[in-house]
């Protein structure tokens, strides 16, 4: 008798499993082909999953090389495009259904934001209350949003899977600033929906056809201090620098780099700037500094710089929006940076 309800609750539960796996919307592919794969129920036809997905009937028969007077068939798989008349990544798109990714061994959550139309890293951490840049490999993570239809799956509760922030070993766990508003519930430092901020014009993408400055020398610099600023630094980019001083306080070994710089498109919202870097462990601080004009900021590693062709020799890549804060709008600039060795 005992073994018989066992039985029975084990394949209750095994039911119960399977319809919170159907529940979750979960994307597939990367940009600019993204896409859901949705299995055909008792039913459905083209007219339901276009209301349920706000895409045409039509449109969803083209895409998937079924005529639309044959229909669709029970358990059929059919794939849904997710684009801008049915899908928002935008900050203030927390309203629809959520749209999953799983998270691969050694996904970036850089990475995860380039392979899904370069979704505001901002917008990801706040969507599912992280409070750091670290990805466990086979969580899932929301990238974005499903808009209106009333049939679409109902979401399931991010924060059941949402990874767990990690800081780099051996580096200090990032300490926001006091003055970061914090939504109810998730942990300090997670960013408030705001509306998008205005858009840094990205520096020209014409690369100029000169020889690259000298190879990176690094050199140990005992001397620097983390001094001030003698601007005052944006809100936002403030707690980098409140972060940098941390780092880099109490007699720890700080490092020195002189060498070029490159630049890659970022959504970061305005005054954070982020780089690419290929030895200071992610969640680093640099302060980077343009010798020509003496202008800085603070900039937080994401990962390292892609080993491609056009990378070769760079010692840094930063967000767009960094460029003009160093007052510079060059393809590859020359630039000197300190962060904690």
């Amino acid at each position: 008798m005992v073994k018989t309800f066992m039985t029975i609750a084990g394949l209750v539960l095994c039911v119960a499993g399977g319809i919170q796996a159907q529940d979750r919307v979960q994307v597939q592919g990367t940009s600019p082909d993204l896409y859901v794969l949705h299995t055909v129920k008792k039913g459905e036809t083209f007219y339901s999953l276009g209301r349920s997905y706000s895409l045409s009937p039509k449109e969803i028969a083209t895409e998937n090389n079924i005529s639309f007077e044959q229909g669709l068939q029970l358990g059929q798989q059919v794939k849904i495009p997710l684009n801008n008349t049915n899908f928002s990544q935008k900050s203030d798109a927390a309203s629809g259904t959520p749209v999953y990714h799983k998270v691969e061994e050694k996904e970036t959550l850089y990475r995860l934001s380039v392979n899904h139309n370069k979704v505001s890293l901002d917008n990801i951490r706040h969507w599912n209350n992280m409070t750091g840049d670290g990805l466990q490999k086979d969580s899932y993570v929301i990238v974005g949003w499903l808009k209106g239809g009333s049939g679409a799956p109902a979401p399931s509760t991010p924060v059941a899977n949402v990874p767990v922030a990690t800081p780099p070993a051996n580096h200090p766990a990032a300490t926001p600033p006091a003055s970061t508003p914090a939504p109810s519930n998730p942990a300090p430092g997670t960013p408030v929906a705001t509306p998008p901020a205005s858009t840094t014009p990205a520096p020209p993408v014409t690369k100029p056809d000169q020889p690259a400055p000298p190879e990176p020398v690094k050199t140990p610099d005992s001397n620097n201090t983390g001094s001030k600023p003698p601007v005052t630094s944006a809100p936002a980019g403030s707690s980098f620098e409140q972060l940098y001083n941390q780092q880099t306080a109490s007699g720890k070994n700080v490092t020195s780099e002189k060498g070029p710089g490159g630049w890659f498109k970022s959504n970061a919202s305005a005054g954070k700037y982020y780089a690419l870097h290929n030895s200071a462990p992610r969640g680093t601080i640099i302060k980077v500094t343009n010798p020509l004009n003496g202008k800085f900021i603070y900039a937080k590693v994401l990962e390292a710089i892609p080993q491609i062709k056009q990378n070769e020799g760079l010692i840094i890549k930063l967000s767009d929006s960094a460029l003009e804060a160093l007052g510079t709008n060059e393809a590859k600039f020359y630039c000197n940076l300190t962060y904690e060795d």
